[in-house]
């Protein structure tokens, strides 16, 4: 009775059918899933709760998930797509990040880029900017896959043939670890929904 209490607390949108709301959700996100903090998703770097130059990537870009649903831009969608709505508080699509790469990486796919170009001393995230494509660390390309996945199945979101061979690739190459594991349980309890990828 208390873990519903709690979960009814944390994420009323989530549990009790109402529309979800992105900006309802942040704060269950970092309080529930990264409460001491945690790691960023392209440099690996730890970094403390409430740390102000981390925020939430959408792994699967919601600017795609705009153009799919053609609900215009983002706050169009917010505005009047309850399927965006619920596509963009989806916990199993969203990681910490540093600022400036989530903002760097745009709505860039992810590739594999020929060499080792790294954005910058001791964090092995590449940028490609002409083939408009970025290049995440090895520890984080299973958690990628995983997550780009699941929202392809979950929400028939397309994923080109040629990117899905490489994400594959990657679930393959980089099981899940018992930090990944332990994530999707909690999203689950809050969500009512794991990401069946990860299991």
């Amino acid at each position: 009775m208390k873990r519903i209490v709690f979960v009814l607390l944390l994420a009323p949108s989530v549990v009790c059918g109402e529309a979800p709301n992105y900006l309802d959700v942040i704060p269950t996100f970092w309080r529930t899933l990264y409460p001491d903090g945690g790691h960023g998703l392209y440099c690996g770097a730890a970094f403390k709760a409430f740390d102000r130059d981390y925020n939430i990537e959408h792994v699967y870009p919601m600017s795609w998930v705009g153009k799919a649903l053609r609900c215009g831009d983002r706050a169009a969608c917010r505005r009047n797509s309850r399927r965006f709505n619920e596509i963009e508080s989806d916990m199993h699509n969203m990681y910490p990040a540093r600022r400036d790469l989530n903002q760097k990486r745009g709505a860039f796919p992810y590739r594999e880029i020929a060499g080792e170009q790294w954005i910058e001393p001791g964090c092995d995230f590449e940028i490609d900017y002409r083939a408009r494509v970025v290049e995440p660390r090895p520890a984080a390309r299973g958690n990628i896959a995983r997550a780009m996945l699941y929202m392809a199945g979950q929400y028939e979101l397309e994923i080109y043939p040629r990117q899905r061979r490489l994400l594959l690739d990657w679930h393959r190459a980089d099981p899940p670890d018992a930090a990944e594991k332990l994530r999707n349980q909690r999203i689950e309890a809050l969500q009512g929904r794991r990401n069946g990828w990860i299991d």
